[in-house]
């Protein structure tokens, strides 16, 4: 076919324009990295944060992926990809993603009442939804208090003291965020899988995603590669400075509680779940959606939560997010294809405050999909 010289002129300006467009794109993309780098050393350095983890994901693509500090201040050990930090409460959303696959598989209906797959339940709790559980709108007692467990015994103990105690709210009337909830959805996980929780975790979601360093355990586990956790917060002695002092903190999460909290993790790994999670690989896309509808209360009014994740926006500009131990969090922004992972070992880092600020830098993007 013959080309005249206006067509040909034609073309070579839509390549030239092509290729300009990409360019820009790189650049676009080099300049976003680069302004979440000096935030990043910025927000360390005002933060106090000694050790830090980011992966950003655009368009179903890792596009940065860094690690910053130290993981072990006192030894001096640098936080590097591999580096396992503890998500805490984010482990929610792993365990939402769980929930929607037993639904998915036909083993759990979230509208149906906990009595369905629990026996030897208070009479109060029985009818409380599924889902309620996983939106924290059940109106149970918390299994926890200031101290740990309630009665500072053992689990088996901890559960028949929280089932003497009356409902703290009537069911679906509220939001309120307590560990009961979760650690009734583990139950209910090994009832219907029969296996334990952690395993059916590895084998549904980490061996899909590609999380092979992603395991459980609290400060009391002795995990391999963990980086120490941190706090500035008070002492409560008369030594001077006391509330500047950087120092350990240590946290407990029972056995029979890792479905709210019990994940050590790295950004990249968490990273590979969300891009795994968008793409269909664990759940259907339908079910993606139905996921993170916040779940409504009595009065219609919606919830702060979804199933197993806060909502921190909706449309037309939706956020969901796990939010853990005041230092570490990922937020994804479905209708911008983007997400953003930090973890921290310093408990009051709260990335979730700033994580929109690294949000802005990377929304404009429209990244080109790999062949």
């Amino acid at each position: 076919m013959l080309i005249g010289k206006h067509g040909l002129t034609a073309i070579i300006a839509a390549a030239l324009l092509s290729l300009h467009s990409l360019a820009g794109a790189a650049s676009t993309l080099d300049e976003a990295n680069e302004r979440t780098r000096k935030f990043i050393r910025e927000t360390m350095e005002d933060k106090r944060i000694p050790g830090l983890q980011i992966a950003v994901i655009k368009d179903d693509r890792v596009v940065l992926s860094e690690s910053h500090g130290l993981a072990n201040v006192e030894n001096r050990v640098p936080a590097t990809s591999t580096t396992l930090f503890p998500i805490n409460s984010a482990t929610k959303s792993f365990t939402g993603v769980a929930m929607m696959q037993l639904a998915e598989a036909g083993l759990v209906d979230l509208s149906a009442p906990v009595s369905r797959y629990l026996g030897d339940l208070p009479e109060a709790w029985r009818s409380v939804r599924v889902r309620q559980l996983l939106a924290h709108t059940s109106g149970l007692p918390d299994i926890l208090d200031q101290q740990g467990l309630l009665g500072g015994g053992s689990e088996l103990d901890a559960w028949k003291a929280v089932k003497l105690r009356p409902m703290d709210a009537p069911i679906g009337e509220r939001f309120a965020y307590n560990q009961t909830n979760y650690g009734l959805l583990a139950q209910i996980i090994v009832k219907q899988t029969k296996m334990p929780y952690e395993r059916y975790l590895a084998k549904r979601q980490f061996d899909v995603a590609g999380m092979p360093l992603s395991t459980f355990g609290d400060s009391y586990d002795l995990v391999a590669n963990a980086a120490t956790m941190y706090s500035y917060l008070p002492r409560k002695t008369d030594a001077e400075g006391d509330d500047e002092r950087l120092s350990h903190w240590f946290y407990d999460m029972p056995h029979g509680l890792w479905a709210g909290g019990g994940i050590q993790t790295t950004a990249d790994e968490v990273a590979r779940w969300i891009i795994a999670l968008s793409s269909g690989q664990l759940i259907s896309a339908a079910n993606v959606q139905n996921m993170w509808m916040p779940e409504p209360l009595n009065s219609g009014a919606k919830g702060r939560w979804a199933a197993g994740w806060p909502v921190l926006g909706t449309s037309p500009n939706r956020q969901v997010a796990g939010m853990g131990g005041a230092r570490a969090a990922f937020v994804i922004y479905p209708d911008d294809r983007l997400a953003i992972v930090v973890l921290t070992n310093l408990v009051g880092a709260n990335p979730q405050d700033f994580i929109p600020k690294i949000a802005e830098f990377y929304k404009p993007m429209q990244l080109r999909r790999s062949p």
